[in-house]
Order: C-alpha cells, then structure tokens, then sequence
C-alpha cells in the first residue's frame, strides 16, 4: 500500500521563494524545507546580525509547517542547522536549545547536525530544516 505524496501549505510560514513547498509529507514522514528568520505575513528578513533572534524566528517557522503538515515538535526526529559562521555556534546552539526544550514536551530531543556554509541570503546567519514521523 502506498501513500499519495502531500504538499504542505501554511500562512504561518514563509512562502517559498523558489520551486519548492514549505513541507512534503508522504505516509507518516515529514520533510520541511530549509526555512530561515523570514517574518510570514511580510516575507521580509528579520534581525539582521542577531543569530539568536534568527533562530528562534527561523525554528518558528518549522514548527509552524511541522504542525501545519499534522505533526507535533514531539514528531521532530532531526533537525539540521546551516551556520555561516563558526563563531555564531554557541550563541545559535543557546537559542536552539531553548526554543527545542521549550516544545519538546515528551522529553527526547531531536536529533540534530550543523554545517557551516554560505547561504542563499546575505542577511541569513542561520537556515533549519526538519524532519518528522508520525504515529
């Protein structure tokens, strides 16, 4: 038995500015999209320079199309971190902790890899994308 591949769409997200969907769910696994520190309602960069404010925005932005998509932050099983600079590391890991151990109430945490790189976006510090299964 196979499951029909789903687009998932949500207002409380950022619109994708490219060719693909902020989230694809597939049976009980969802994949959301690198998101980064994008405000939904303007689609405007947020907090130029402020890598904690970025990833708190940009984790919201997950977690909106995680729940969007069915599942709960409790569903996350991997989360990957993109950094531009090594040194925003443990400024980023203090913000990504606490929005984590915020909305993780069943207390097994996320996996988690970070990779530092360029990104599509000057102003970006931090892009973050997820993946989810559900029951």
């Amino acid at each position: 038995m196979t499951s029909e591949k789903t687009a998932i769409s949500t207002p409380d997200a950022p619109a994708p500015a490219h060719t693909f969907h902020q989230g694809v769910r597939k049976g009980p696994f969802v994949q959301v999209s690198g998101q980064g520190p994008v405000d939904p309602a303007t689609n405007e960069y947020l907090y130029p320079g402020d890598v904690a404010a970025q990833t708190t925005r940009t984790l919201e932005n997950v977690r909106a199309i995680v729940e969007a998509s069915g599942a709960t932050f409790d569903d996350v099983v991997m989360l990957r971190v993109y950094l531009t600079k090594r040194e925003d590391f443990p400024i980023m890991n203090d913000a990504y902790g606490a929005f984590v151990a915020q909305h993780t109430s069943k207390g097994v945490l996320p996996s988690r890899t970070t990779v530092f790189t360029g990104l599509p976006r000057e102003e970006m510090l931090v892009e973050i994308d997820a993946f989810a299964i559900t029951d």
